[in-house]
């Protein structure tokens, strides 16, 4: 038996026949994927064809859809009646083991009603939705939107409002179907093309409208009013991962607010798609996805309520900011893989992160080795997953004129601070890039970036470096959705003063520098957490430039307004 072999079979629900579709062996586990409005269950096509390698993929026409039967009345379009058709292929096609089930747009809003039923977790083992809201869940999400209306909640009701317009025009009569059949059926394609960037293949039933198109407004007739006016209270004990499409123009990622109190178990995921293009453009994304979270919750690890779904790499998070960086996404909800040429300290941040967040995994890494972190990226994507945020944090300092720094000193400080950070971009930002579900690349360069400094020679060239390098790749990185943020500190009070070097100093003299500077920097009393907590809000709000500390800010500022002042200030020794 192939796997891409489709073998079809009729499954009765209610006496009404369903049109039932599956691939791959019958002893895999089992994934049952439900299709919306208005497509048939060959939109599916990537995804299945993906996961039949290694699960029993089972599709299935809705009822008024494709070679399924039609309903005779309204009423048969009920979300009861499409709930049961769901329990009924789960029973046909996986009679013993529980199902994971996977539905994107009306596909997901019937299988909310299945999902929430009592006892569905006895036959469902996780849930997998995209593009279609629980629509109980959507009728308490206005009520508490119309009880407390914040300029907040009135924006986003407007905004789902005008996402949401075609639901009032199909409920007119005679209009609705007249537009079906005149104008959006020949329009379908171009609708694909030009909103939804998409390009409709030839032959393939998404590229036309059928029949069923002008059937299924039952759909819309026979549940919107009467379930969003007078929502059930519907919870569920299944798993549940939730896909928000960033490029949706149906359904708004603010839909799925406070939805954890209808899904303790929920996982939070992204994709970089519209509507549509999430399953004909970029189904290996969608499957990547559905075969990951299925593993997780057959091993029992899927996300719990703490876990926000992000993964977090920190470099150089043995110490210092890379530390307080860890801990802070940690407490946030995120996993975290931090790693630094000393795996006891990385360790040790672990086991810190472990306290307060879902879990952490630490790992020695020689930043400067490009073929090094080129494997350990690849080892976080194969035991973790692609992260979703990367930290370029590992560095050095060293202070000393131009015509003081040895060519092994400017070595160093290039390999560490400039080198590594372009090996974790690369890296990571490879792997993000293949994923196609976006991110965030943090890299750690300094106020030295653009504050010339006669002792600084080497290290405020390798952080310039680093800014400009950010520059250069939050432009290229950008239509991936994929932020980049360049986090300046100023004077912080880490422990990098005392492992920073010198140029012309004896061993004797360079550790009463160095005592000399962790002083200094002790007295100034900025600690990482607080620069910490500007790479977290970075990341949340897509900030680009981040000077952290008053002399970072003004130095920047200066620069801008006065250049001449700030290369006149360079020539003050600051050793």
């Amino acid at each position: 038996m192939t796997t891409g072999q489709i073998r079809h079979r009729t499954v009765h629900s209610a006496g009404l026949p369903l049109a039932v579709y599956e691939q791959g062996d019958p002893s895999h586990p089992t994934v049952i994927l439900v299709h919306g409005y208005p497509d048939t269950h060959a939109v599916w096509d990537d995804v299945a064809a993906d996961l039949a390698a290694d699960h029993h993929v089972v599709r299935y026409d809705v009822r008024g859809a494709g070679a399924s039967g039609v309903p005779a009345a309204r009423e048969e379009y009920r979300l009861e009646r499409l709930g049961a058709d769901l329990f009924a292929v789960a029973d046909a096609v996986s009679p013993e083991e529980p199902v994971h089930v996977v539905a994107h747009d009306w596909g997901s809003v019937q299988s909310w009603e299945a999902v929430t039923e009592p006892g569905a977790h006895h036959r469902i083992a996780s849930y997998t939705t995209m593009s279609g809201p629980c629509l109980d869940h959507m009728g308490h999400w206005i009520r508490h939107r119309m009880r407390r209306p914040t300029p907040r909640h009135l924006r986003q009701l407007l905004v789902q409002g005008l996402h949401s317009w075609y639901i009032t025009a199909f409920h007119l009569p005679y209009l609705a179907p007249a537009t079906w059949r005149l104008w959006l059926a020949r329009a379908w394609p171009r609708v694909l093309r030009d909103l939804e960037a998409v390009t409709p293949r030839p032959g393939h039933p998404q590229a036309t409208l059928r029949q069923d198109a002008v059937r299924g407004i039952e759909l819309y007739r026979a549940n919107m009013r009467p379930t969003v006016r007078n929502p059930r209270e519907r919870h569920t004990e299944v798993p549940v991962q939730l896909i928000t499409l960033r490029r949706d123009h149906y359904v708004a990622e603010f839909l799925s607010e406070g939805l954890e109190r209808w899904v303790p178990r929920l996982t939070r995921r992204a994709v970089d798609a519209t509507h549509w293009s999430a399953l004909l453009e970029k189904g290996h994304v969608v499957a990547g996805m559905v075969r990951e979270f299925a593993a997780k919750v057959a091993a029992g690890h899927e996300h719990t309520p703490d876990d926000d779904g992000r993964l977090v790499v920190v470099t150089g998070g043995g110490s210092g900011i890379g530390r307080a960086t860890a801990l802070a996404f940690a407490a946030e909800g995120a996993r975290v893989v931090v790693c630094d040429l000393d795996l006891a300290s990385a360790e040790r941040t672990a086991e810190l992160c472990a306290l307060s967040g879902p879990g952490a995994a630490a790992y020695r890494v020689d930043v400067s080795d490009g073929a090094a972190v080129d494997a350990f990226a690849q080892r976080v994507a194969a035991e973790h997953g692609v992260p979703d945020v990367v930290v370029n944090n590992a560095g050095v300092g060293h202070s000393g004129t131009f015509l003081q720094t040895t060519e092994k000193e400017w070595q160093r400080v290039l390999d560490v601070n400039l080198w590594g950070v372009i090996h974790g971009c690369r890296a990571f930002g490879t792997l993000m890039v293949e994923r196609g579900e976006g991110g965030h690349i943090v890299n750690l360069a300094s106020a030295a970036a653009y504050l010339p400094s006669k002792v600084l020679a080497a290290y405020a060239t390798s952080k310039a470096a680093v800014f400009m390098l950010s520059d250069c790749l939050r432009a290229e990185l950008a239509p991936h959705r994929i932020g980049v943020s360049t986090i300046c500190p100023g004077i912080v009070d880490t422990n990098i003063t005392r492992t920073s070097t010198f140029s012309g100093l004896s061993g004797e003299e360079l550790a009463a520098k160095q005592s000399k500077v962790s002083r200094m920097y002790a007295r100034r009393g900025f600690p990482p957490q607080k620069v910490a907590a500007e790479i977290v809000k970075a990341v949340r709000t897509g900030k680009p430039v981040v000077p952290v500390t008053v002399e970072s800010k003004a130095a920047r500022l200066l620069g801008r307004i006065s250049p001449a002042l700030l290369r006149r200030a360079a020539q003050i020794n600051a050793g």
